[in-house]
């Protein structure tokens, strides 16, 4: 069973094209935040905002929607 479930995560974001875009986006600054560590530099990225077992970016950021802890909006 995958976890968090699918119809969990739909109901913090619009749809599953917008819940894509957010947890890579957020997947990919986690990544970045754990890189700029390891050089001792503190850039922008914010460290991940839930305690997570997965060691994969990417469960961690569907954690943080399931959570509602990401908010986004559409750019024009």
């Amino acid at each position: 069973m995958i976890e968090p479930r699918v119809d969990d995560l739909l109901e913090n974001v619009d749809s599953r094209y917008a819940l894509v875009i957010v947890a890579a986006k957020r997947a990919r600054q986690i990544n970045n935040y754990h890189h700029q560590l390891g050089e001792g530099t503190f850039g922008d990225d914010l460290p991940p905002l839930v305690e997570s077992r997965s060691k994969n970016y990417l469960t961690m950021a569907l954690e943080e929607v399931s959570q509602g802890m990401l908010k986004y909006e559409y750019s024009a």
